[in-house]
């Protein structure tokens, strides 16, 4: 068993994931401390950071082991899956392309638009009355 281990980090809106891989491992993901149904409670977000595990062919062969900080459970599942999939790319160049090709490697700059003052949110303004 390979003691070397490829880590990477993840960002999605507020959140960030720290992503450590172990090539030679069981499959094993371990996000905080907790398994992933634990920690994130809902089946397509623990479906979403696996894709690009399945994708390589690596979802039984690597331990994963993330630390999440910031944001929401979807934001840190973004974060986690764009993390695992830089640590791939780190393990094996050869996993780039078809990672590349799913948008798994691509950091998505979407965030929340700050609010205003004078005015009850980013662009919901106060109802206006003429009289």
């Amino acid at each position: 068993m390979s003691t070397q281990s490829f880590a990477a980090t993840g960002r999605r809106k507020n959140a960030i994931a720290k992503v450590w891989i172990r090539p030679g491992g069981t499959g094993e993901i371990t996000i905080n401390g907790l398994g992933p149904m634990d920690y994130l409670n809902r089946e397509v977000l623990v479906q979403d950071i696996e894709r690009p595990l399945l994708l390589t062919e690596n979802r039984e062969s690597v331990d994963v082991v993330a630390t999440v900080l910031g944001g929401g459970k979807s934001g840190q599942a973004g974060a986690l899956r764009l993390g695992i999939a830089r640590a791939l790319v780190l393990m094996n160049e050869n996993h780039r392309p078809a990672l590349r090709a799913e948008g798994f490697l691509t950091r998505d700059a979407r965030m929340v638009e700050r609010k205003k003052y004078g005015q009850k949110g980013a662009r919901g303004r106060f109802q206006f009355s003429k009289r």
